[in-house]
Order: C-alpha cells, then structure tokens, then sequence
C-alpha cells in the first residue's frame, strides 16, 4: 500500500503541471487573437447569465408562498433577458462590458487612493497607494479610448489572467514536487 503512495502523489503533480502547461499556452492563444477570445468571453458571460436566471425563475417558482415572488420573477427576467440580448447581439455586449470594466477600474482606482490616504500613518501604505493609481490609470485608458479598444481589450485581459492561473499551477507544482523530494543532505555534506 505504501509503494502506491509516491506513484499517485507523483500523477497529481503531473496532472497539475500539465494543467498549468496547457492553461499557459490557452491564455498566449487568447492574447494572439483577442477579437475572437473576447467574443468567447462576451458568449460565455451570455450563457452564464441566461443560466442564472432560469435558477432564479425556479427559485421563484418553488418559494412563491414565502412573499416576494413578483420581484424574483422579475429579477429572473432581468437575468434572461441581458444573457439573451449579449448573445443575440455580441458586438454590443462586448462594447458594454468593454465600458463597465473602464467603470469597474476607476471606481476601484479612486476607493483604493481614498484608502491609501487613510492608512497613510502605516507602514507600506504605498503600495495602496500605487495599486490605486495604477488601477485609476487602466480604467481612464480603458474610457479615453472606448470603443476602439472594445474588440480586443476583453480578450487580451482573459488571456493574460490565463496565463498568470497557468504559470502559478506550473510554479507550485513544480515547488510541491520539490518540496517532496528534497536534495539528499548527506550528498552535500561529503
């Protein structure tokens, strides 16, 4: 039972290194043709969102006695009908979601510059301080140069937070694969 161990342990970094291999190469794909991995991301966000609602129109369904059931019923039409109007009409998702992550980030840049100040009396507050500014300065790149930036900009952030996920998965399996089989001390001593 012991020799099946090591054999298992060793297929799970495996699997994980080749994971992390596979993502890292998806997320250069998605960079090299951000139009099309953008339209991916805008379809997949449709999907996703048609789901939820059919969840929330069950929910409602099933809960309708416990009050409330008109506005879950219209809460899951809201969800239906955005999932709907993003796959039947793609460029305009991909425009409208291009637009709210401009909004999402200057919004974040300045919560994250106001709380910067405030911790100001700490020590390393200013790597606050820069997150902030650099997040303000992505969303006001992102707002200045909307819609030309739409086709690609989605597509290249997913790609890039692909290839980050897949070198993480490649650097801590090879990191665990290490850590389970240290140098042999008695080599070094000699």
């Amino acid at each position: 039972m012991t020799t099946d161990a090591p054999r298992d342990i060793n297929k799970n970094f495996n699997g994980s290194l080749i994971t992390g291999v596979l993502l890292s190469i998806l997320g250069v794909i998605a960079i090299a043709v951000p139009n099309l991995s953008t339209i991916f991301a805008e379809t997949w966000t449709a999907l996703i969102l048609i789901s939820v609602g059919f969840t929330k129109l069950v929910y409602a369904t099933q809960t309708r006695q416990r009050g409330g059931f008109i506005w879950k019923l219209l809460l899951s039409g809201l969800y239906i009908a955005t999932g709907i109007m993003l796959f039947v009409y793609p460029y305009t998702g991909v425009l409208t979601l291009t637009l709210l992550l401009g909004t999402f980030l200057l919004t974040e840049g300045t919560f994250e510059l106001i709380l910067a100040f405030r911790l100001r009396p700490q020590e390393n507050w200013t790597w606050v301080l820069g997150n902030g500014i650099i997040t303000l300065v992505l969303g006001a790149m992102i707002w200045f140069q909307w819609p030309f930036n739409a086709p690609w900009l989605l597509g290249t952030l997913v790609g890039v937070s692909i290839i980050f996920t897949g070198i993480s998965r490649v650097m801590l399996s090879l990191n665990a694969r290490s850590n389970l089989n240290p140098p042999d001390q008695t080599a070094k001593a000699t």
